[in-house]
Parts: structure tokens; sequence; C-alpha cells
């Protein structure tokens, strides 16, 4: 069974981890991720979720201070569509074999080329860009800009229809002469798709992508069924020795991103939180310790087996585990390739999954605020900071401990054939020393 699994499940994970188009995806957005992680850790300040906080500091810096941390968060929060086609574009035009900066930098253009200038006030019509078709609305705007206007410049490109300047001449000047021609192309083709946009009911480009993709891409993501698919192939591919959420996140984190900006937007103008299953849903609520919510196995493990191995490597793996780091268990134990231990690990975050869906459907814990922690920070802490309530941290409580049950009968049997082979090795070198003896 394991094999027929594994010669099934490899070459669809490896084309799909292979897939150019999806791994610039996920490249793009690790681009931007530490920009939105820094600014999260300003927007979490400006309302940490401590009574009197805003108070407090109001009292002390003034009544701007807020401002001062919004004016760091919004400088991401309120870019994440043009930031994110930028990101995907370089990742995608470097993986193409193009100039990546030129890359991004064709995309840009042809996102602005796309976008709505005018503002209409009253009556009156003035030139500006609402910062709505720029941020989390505007993303998979700018995935699409992405992927079409890097594949335009590069046909020009492989044709060779570019400005080639003698020998001689700097290559910074060779290179941006290469690219006026493709680069020509695309800003043309996009100029006309604004022009065919504009005589249509839908008005704008922006229109037609949030109606016909965005909007159902929200309503199939933002549901229990779909993020239990997500962990179950995630940790599934995990016990066959692949990363799985880098094939996962391929296909669910543009919907995730949106999810999560959704909700960062409505809790930073104070209003209800419209999503459960958020990118933070899914880190700080379904995996404790990493994949497979392995922070539970290591309880285990250090508390009741036996072994000499997997106790050693419990001491090992309890530290960076706590932080979300468990390649050692994974590879140590191992998960990889092992039967027993990969039912507890796929079962484990699914369980989670479920119950986290239902309280948080439940109105039981508040849902999370969009805010992205660091992924290292430890369960219980995460829980509070990601809900701004004391339940977000016992319903992690609650799964840790859940996760100790489920995970104990399959590392005490593990434990008792690793403690058998421990007991029969340190037999036989006995019955080598007595016969060296004599």
């Amino acid at each position: 069974m394991q094999k027929k699994l594994e010669q099934v499940l490899m070459p669809v994970a490896t084309k799909l981890g292979n897939n150019v188009v999806l791994m610039s995806l996920r490249d793009g957005f690790l681009i931007i991720t530490p920009l939105i992680i820094v600014t999260s850790i300003f927007l979490l300040i400006g309302n940490f979720p401590i009574p009197g906080w805003n108070e407090f500091w109001t009292g002390v810096l003034g009544p701007q201070w807020s401002e001062w941390f919004s004016s760091v968060s919004n400088s991401v929060f309120s870019f994440t569509g043009l930031l994110a086609c930028f990101g995907i574009s370089y990742a995608y035009g470097k993986n193409r074999g193009l100039q990546a900066i030129h890359s991004s930098a064709v995309a840009i253009i042809s996102f602005l080329i796309l976008t709505p200038t005018t503002v209409t006030l009253g009556k009156k019509t003035v030139g500006a860009v609402q910062t709505m078709y720029l941020g989390p609305n505007g993303i998979f705007l700018g995935i699409f800009i992405a992927i079409v206007s890097v594949e335009i410049y590069r046909f020009a490109i492989k044709r060779n229809w570019t400005i080639k300047m003698p020998d001689g001449v700097p290559p910074a000047v060779s290179q941006s002469f290469d690219a006026l021609v493709p680069s020509g192309l695309v800003v043309l083709i996009f100029f006309l798709v604004r022009i065919g946009f504009s005589i249509t009911s839908f008005e704008t480009a922006y229109n037609f992508i949030y109606t016909m993709l965005q909007a159902p891409l929200k309503g199939a993501g933002n549901s229990l069924p779909s993020v239990l698919l997500y962990n179950f192939i995630a940790m599934l591919l995990w016990c066959f020795g692949i990363n799985g959420p880098t094939i996962t996140n391929s296909v669910w984190s543009p919907i995730f991103f949106v999810l999560t900006q959704d909700n960062l937007t409505a809790f930073q103008k104070h209003l209800p939180l419209p999503h459960i299953y958020t990118q933070q849903f899914i880190d700080i609520f379904t995996t404790y310790g990493g994949g497979g919510s392995t922070l539970s196995l290591l309880i285990v493990m250090l508390t009741v087996c036996r072994s000499k191995r997997v106790r050693e490597l419990g001491k090992l793996a309890v530290l960076p585990g706590i932080f979300g780091i468990n390649e050692p268990i994974i590879f140590g134990l191992p998960v990889v390739l092992n039967p027993i231990i990969a039912i507890p690990f796929i079962i484990v975050p699914v369980l989670n999954t479920l119950i986290s869906g239902l309280v948080f459907q439940a109105g039981w814990v508040p849902y999370t605020n969009g805010v992205m922690l660091p992924w290292t920070t430890p369960p219980i802490i995460s829980g509070w900071l990601s809900t701004g309530s004391w339940t977000g941290s016992v319903l992690q409580i609650f799964e840790l401990i859940l996760g100790v049950l489920i995970y104990y009968p399959f590392i005490k049997m593990l434990d008792r054939q690793y403690l058998s082979e421990e007991q029969a090795a340190a037999n036989k070198n006995d019955v080598e020393i007595d016969f060296d003896e004599i």
C-alpha cells in the first residue's frame, strides 16, 4: 500500500513543486513576507490586546501615537496587491531566465496601467488612485498581471525583438536597450486591454478579476472542507519526505493571503472580522511545533518513552520544536516513510483543523486579526496575540493535550521497538565481551 501511494503521490508532488508558475507564486509571496511580518509588529503594538493599552500610551506620547505606528503598517498593507505583483513578477522572470528587475518593472507598469486613476467626489472628478485597487482587493489582479506581462516580455526576448548595441557599450546601457522593444510591447498590450475593458459593463480589469475570479475563489477557500483538504495533503506529502506546505501553499496561499488581508483591514478599522480560515488560522491553530503538530509528540517522547534513541532525540528537538522547527523529528525519528507515526502525524493536524473550525464558527474564540506574527512564535502566546483573547490560548492548550493522547499509543509502539533493538544490541555486545575474555 505504501509503495502504491508513493508511486502515485511522488510524481504529482514533484510536478507541482517544479511547476514554474506555482513555484514563482510561492517565491513571490516569500519576497514580501518579511515586510509583512515586520510591519505587523508595528500594527500589533498599536493595537495590543490589553485593556487600557491605548489610553496609557495616549497619556505618555499624545493622541497621535497610534497614527505613527499605523503609518508603518499602512505602507505595506495598503499596497499588498502592488507588492504581490512586484514579488511574483520578479520571481517568475528570474525562473524564466530573464532579467528579474526588468520583469518586475514591466509588471508594475502594467498593473498601474489597468488601475483606475480617477476618483469621483460628489460632482467633481479628480485624478487619484484609491488604495483599494492597490491593496488586498488587487492581489489576484496583481498575480495575473505578473505572470502575463512577463510571458509577453519573454515572448519578445525569445524572438530577438531587441535593439542590439555595439560592443564596448556599458552592460547597463546595453541591457536597457535590450528591454526597450519587449517593454514597449507589454505596455501596448495592456494599454489596449484597458481600453477594451472600458467599453464593457465591467469598466475596469479590476472589476472583472474580482467578480469572475477573486470573489469565487475566496468563497471556495474560506470553508472548512477546503482547509481540511489543505492540511491532509500537506501532512501526507511530509510522510513521503516532501515538504507538504511548499506544494499546498502554491495552490492555497493566494487565497489565504487575501482572506488574511481582509481580516487585517477590518482589524485596523475596528470592524467585525469577516473570515475564519486565514493564514493565521492555518499556522497557529492547526499545527503546533511544525508539520504534524509534533510538539504533542515531543511531550510524549520526553515524558513516557524509555528508549535512549527516542529520549535523546526528544531532548535535542524540544527547543526547536517549541519555535516551530521540527525537521529533527521528521528526519530523525523518523516520520518519513514510517507507517507507525504517519497515522497520527496526519490525524492530529486534520483533527485540530476540524475542532478549531467548529470552535471559531461557534464564536467561542474570536477570529484571527490578520496580524502576521513571526512563524517562530510559540503556542499559547500566538493564540492570544492572534485573537486578542485568552480563549485562543485555551484552545491551543486543549489541542496540544489532545495531540498527546493521540500520539501516545503510536510512539509507545515505536518506543518498544527501539527499546528491543537497543537491548538486543547491548546483549550482543555483552556476548562479544565475554567471548573475548575467554
